[in-house]
């Protein structure tokens, strides 16, 4: 082989080296490589959030007060439509509990809402994850259920020291159990592959044959309850067309999700207080 012919084959033989020794090497110092470099790049991640923070309120301040007056009314509007929404909750979970002890029902899980701001946004073809500003300091546990104004975010995938990886609702490692709106027989939905700067998409499958839905007329679905994991009546996203599957006894198609995902600042988790029950 000549020295030249040596030269240009040395990077592919020294990645298949590097390659080879990846595969030998044993799947927990894979892992605990991974957190490592997970946990010594979250300060970073963290400086830059904090960044962008700061950025804001700084150019907040820049408003005319004019501005500002404007922006405290709308505030006070929308906070006396929450607390009216909130008396109504109430009402509503008192009606709740009521008939549960009517009725001998079984309680439904609680939860506790932790509020954790968006620090990165990792949206790939095949992987689509948001990073949270929150982890085991907040008492986050692996597969709690995250959601937003619009509905289901998606679901704690790992939790580190300070920080959480959540798997977005369009991600194809996501399936939720859910129900068409109005309708008790549950269904599959599942993410799927969405390709960068596009709006969120998913799929349903095993839906009856009796449940219609068109781009003139989608349909709401939302989580079943099914599962342990989401609370039942959360919104995933709107069906927008429906086909018969190769058997001929269900029907799938597509589900078209909230564009917000994509521009998320804040969500919430859902924390059980009584994960033992889920």
């Amino acid at each position: 082989m000549s020295p030249l012919q040596f030269i240009r084959q040395r990077p592919f033989a020294l990645l298949g080296v590097v390659g080879l020794l990846w595969l030998l090497t044993p799947v927990a110092l894979k892992r605990l490589a991974r957190v490592s470099l997970f946990e010594f790049g979250a300060p970073a991640d963290f400086a830059a959030s904090y960044a962008r923070d700061l950025q804001q309120y700084w150019s907040l301040r820049t408003r005319s007060t004019n501005e500002l007056l404007q922006t405290a009314r709308d505030l006070a509007n929308l906070n006396a439509s929450y607390e009216t929404r909130i008396q109504e909750n109430e009402t509503l979970r008192e009606e709740v509990r009521r008939l549960e002890e009517a009725l001998h029902l079984p309680s439904n899980p609680e939860y506790r809402t932790e509020i954790a701001r968006v620090v990165r946004r990792d949206f790939g073809t095949w992987s689509q994850r948001l990073v949270i500003r929150k982890g085991r300091n907040a008492g986050l546990p692996v597969g709690a259920p995250v959601i937003f104004s619009g509905g289901v975010v998606g679901r704690v995938a790992e939790v580190y020291a300070y920080t959480a990886a959540v798997d977005l609702v369009s991600s194809p490692t996501l399936r939720i159990a859910a129900v068409a709106d109005g309708d008790s027989r549950p269904f599959s939905f599942e993410g799927g592959p969405n390709p960068p700067f596009t709006q969120a998409r998913g799929s349903v499958e095993f839906v009856p044959l009796d449940v219609y839905a068109s781009p003139e007329a989608p349909k709401r679905i939302v989580t079943a309850g099914l599962g342990g994991v989401f609370p039942a009546g959360i919104v995933i996203g709107y069906i927008q067309n429906l086909e018969l599957d190769t058997g001929g006894l269900f029907k799938s198609g597509a589900v078209l999700l909230d564009p917000r995902l994509n521009e998320l600042h804040e969500v919430a988790v859902l924390v059980p207080l009584n994960p033992e029950q889920q």
